[in-house]
């Protein structure tokens, strides 16, 4: 039997729906972000990222490497096993204090990564309430939705953002059924927000509790970067606070944060946690002082705002058919996957910009997009000379623009 033929017939569909991801081999240089070394077929040339989760570059911040290095000298690379095994390293104490300082919470858990964290923390908090019900939010994401079948609970999914049928499902529950509300604040596709308070409303008027999801928005939002639930002062209405360090901290691992017994119980009973190697301590006290400095320095976030406000102006002006976005996301829709694939191959290949496909799963078929993420160091050159790029790759492959800057012209 051939069993190698159907992991090439998997991928061979894959081709054929235009779903193929392949990697660009980038190499980025710390001093210099966005600008990176890529590593094509021809050999290497300067491109700019343009599509980084890093979107306050933090991971290049003086501090952070700094903290990363001298851990790794005192104390070496690894963790050593499982915390249960090993014990915990003295700099990942130092950081769950950090992140629950950030959030008000009592405690916090480090997981080595945001998606473990949801899929582990959804499913053990549900599964340790006898009879939880699982509210959902339609656009979670997938480790959300992992999180949720993993727990084995019952489930209802809202209509995303809508709070009036977020409201008919919980009246239908009825009162004394123990309920949990997962949603995230920041959706990393379309970039929009989530009525916080609104949900926080409703999980206290029919006695739910909270679970946010504010991976795009740590050291983002906020007076210290604790996200939207802090801009909207709403944090000690909220009982689960996750996030990751991967994104706007620039380093690698995820968390939760609230009441000391619930991240206690998770502790104990996760196994996603508990058979799972620690973060090393190298990894730990770099994303500690990428906290610690977020929390008191307002520049990266002030600039980064100016520079997405920036960007979207020029494309739109350019007559770029940009989604609207409240954040710092900024969606250039496509609608098509094949283009949305060669869009992003002419802007590497004959601009040395690199922006990555988005397609299904990822978004609706329908929905593709090119996922642009400007940070605090993509400046009015670089932002003019995008702009450019993508005009004339829309020429190039006959895409539509928006009616408004064609009259204008």
């Amino acid at each position: 039997m051939d069993y190698q033929a159907y992991f090439r017939l998997a991928i061979e569909a894959l081709e054929a729906e235009r779903r193929y991801r392949v990697f660009a081999d980038l190499e980025r240089i710390a001093g210099r972000f966005p600008n990176a070394h890529w590593h094509s077929p021809d050999g290497p040339r300067d491109v700019v990222i343009w599509c980084s989760n890093d979107y306050l570059g933090m991971g290049q911040h003086p501090a952070v490497i700094a903290a990363m290095v001298e851990a790794a000298t005192h104390m070496g690379t690894g963790a050593g096993g499982t915390r249960n095994i090993s014990g915990t390293n003295h700099p990942l104490v130092e950081l769950e204090h950090e992140l629950a300082d950030l959030h008000g919470k009592e405690a916090a858990l480090v997981f080595t990564s945001g998606y473990v964290s949801n899929e582990a923390g959804i499913a053990t908090i549900a599964r340790l309430i006898p009879g939880c019900l699982i509210f959902s939010d339609a656009l979670n994401h997938n480790s959300m939705i992992a999180g949720v079948r993993l727990s084995g609970c019952e489930k209802r999914i809202f209509r995303h953002n809508d709070v009036g049928h977020l409201e008919e499902l919980l009246i239908a529950a009825g009162p004394d059924r123990p309920k949990l509300i997962v949603f995230e604040s920041v959706y990393s596709m379309d970039g929009d927000v989530a009525p916080v308070r609104a949900i926080c409303d409703l999980a206290e008027r029919y006695g739910a509790m909270t679970y946010l999801d504010e991976v795009h928005a740590v050291g983002m939002y906020g007076e210290r970067g604790g996200g939207i639930a802090e801009r909207e002062d709403v944090m000690a209405r909220v009982d689960v606070v996750e996030g990751t360090l991967a994104k706007a901290f620039g380093c690698l691992g995820g968390y939760i944060t609230g009441p000391a017994d619930l991240i206690d119980a998770v502790r104990s009973y996760a196994p996603g946690f508990i058979f799972t190697t620690a973060l090393p301590p190298a990894i730990c006290a770099a994303a500690s002082a990428a906290i610690r400095h977020l929390k008191t320095s307002s520049w990266e976030r002030t600039r980064h705002q100016q520079n997405v406000g920036r960007t979207k102006a020029v494309l739109s002006a350019a007559g770029l058919p940009v989604m609207p976005s409240s954040t710092h996301i900024v969606p250039l829709r496509v609608g098509d996957p094949d283009k949305c694939k060669k869009a992003s191959d002419l802007l590497l290949g004959e601009h040395g910009i690199y922006i990555q496909p988005i397609n299904y799963p990822t978004v609706p078929r329908g929905s593709e997009r090119l996922r642009i993420t400007p940070t605090p160091y993509h400046d009015a050159a670089l932002i003019d000379l995008l702009a450019r790029a993508l005009v004339e790759v829309w020429s190039q492959l006959g895409l539509p623009v928006q009616k408004s800057a064609i009259a204008a012209e």
